[in-house]
């Protein structure tokens, strides 16, 4: 099956393969068993449950566990076996599943945030325990003690978490639209840097450590392409979905990146050609095309006893224009417009119907998607949301074949 879908034209889907129903409440999250045809969802029903697909096709809850508070956050590693939960209360539980996927023990309970916890990973090298909550902090434990061995605060919610295993570096997306990069030692950390480009606030995070790029998914319906390894700050802004992105996943293999919004949207961007960045929006009294003054600009618009204008911006120059100077919309894939946006009229001018050509192929979950997870490795992916609904994807006929070495037939 794997050696055919390469050829397969740009207009292939994702294919959906299953189902998963009976949650009473939002699935928070849910997590591909690797090599099992099995899903772990944690729920705001408070329910933790291990779905194993069955002869009959169907998905059936082989553990069914029932947690104190509203289950926010999930992180398994598979190697060891461990699960990590975190809740609305602001504690994570640890469990340990059985071989065979039918039995959960408790292991322990770490009290790590005052609020609810966001996000959750965990470090086998080090036994950390890393999470983010609504507490506004970032906290790191022991799994061995079950001690806290440090905090850091910011000025909002902290939504979103990524962390480099090598380098012990993470990166801490915020309700203020802000992500954090901190430097995590034994008891204290170090702030490296903050980055700030989206206007709205942070909703997911991917980091790749080969290629050390960070993407970052926003409730201003963008995403931000950040090279970290080549500091160059903000490097592409991409925009094709029409609300909030509410999961990503970078596939390194393939150059290509998984985005899911809120509205059922899954964008799969072609990340292997050479994009421009998008121009910094000039600063500008009047109109850098005609020179009319801007409203605010109130001694030429006396001089010249004329009206002041409203400024827009040209997104592929990013000069400050009027409305008479900026009447033409374009979509310019290049630098991540998939959709019309406004340009001036010398840049509409310049823009070739090539240039057009998207660069993301886009799909319907039709779902509210608030939660997606890939397994790279078989081209799987599942998402769930607030219609209690987890669905299993087979993006290989999107994503490629190289990844689906190990897909099983379904």
């Amino acid at each position: 099956m794997a050696a055919e879908i390469h050829s397969r034209p740009q207009s292939s889907r994702p294919v959906l393969l299953s189902k998963v129903e009976g949650h009473q409440d939002v699935v928070s999250a849910a997590l591909l068993i690797p090599k099992e045809d099995g899903v772990i969802t944690a729920s705001e029903d408070r329910t933790i449950r291990v779905w194993l697909k069955r002869d009959s096709g169907q998905y059936w809850p082989s553990i069914y566990h029932t947690m104190s508070s509203p289950c926010s956050a999930m992180a398994y590693h598979h190697d060891s076996r461990r699960i990590f939960v975190g809740q609305d209360n602001g504690a994570i539980m640890e469990f340990h599943i059985s071989e065979d996927f039918n039995k959960m023990n408790f292991v322990k309970t770490y009290p790590a945030h005052q609020n609810r916890v966001s996000a959750i990973t965990f470090c086998l090298a080090s036994e950390w325990v890393i999470s983010t909550g609504h507490d506004k902090c970032i906290s790191w434990m022991c799994t061995r003690s079950g001690t806290m061995l440090g905090r850091h605060y910011f000025t909002s919610w902290a939504s979103c978490l990524q962390y480099d295993y090598e380098t012990q570096h993470a990166f801490v997306g915020d309700y203020s639209g802000q992500i954090t990069l901190l430097k995590l030692e034994q008891n204290t950390c170090s702030v490296i840097t903050t980055l700030k480009g989206h206007e709205g606030s942070i909703t997911s995070l991917w980091w790749d450590p080969v290629q050390r790029l960070l993407f970052s998914g926003a409730s201003d319906h963008s995403i931000i392409m950040w090279d970290i390894g080549g500091r160059k700050g903000r490097t592409l802004l991409l925009q094709g979905h029409h609300d909030k992105v509410q999961a990503i996943c970078y596939i390194q293999l393939t150059r290509q990146l998984v985005s899911c919004s809120a509205d059922g949207g899954i964008a799969v961007w072609n990340m292997d050609i050479s994009r421009e960045e998008a121009p910094q929006w000039l600063e500008s009294d009047s109109c850098q095309k005609c020179e009319q003054p801007f409203f605010w600009n109130i001694k030429q618009m006396w001089d010249t006893k004329t009206l002041g204008l409203r400024q827009h911006h040209c997104r592929k120059c990013g000069q400050a224009v009027c409305g008479k100077c900026s009447t033409k919309r374009s979509s310019y894939p290049i630098m991540g417009f998939e959709f019309q946006v406004r340009v001036c009229d010398s840049c509409f001018e310049s823009i070739k119907d090539e240039d057009r050509t998207s660069l993301a192929t886009f799909h319907e979950g039709k779902h509210n998607i608030s939660h997606m997870s890939m397994d790279i490795s078989r081209g799987l992916m599942v998402t769930c949301g607030s219609d209690r609904i987890v669905k299993i994807w087979d993006m290989t006929p999107v994503v490629g074949c190289s990844l689906a070495t190990g897909f099983s037939s379904r």
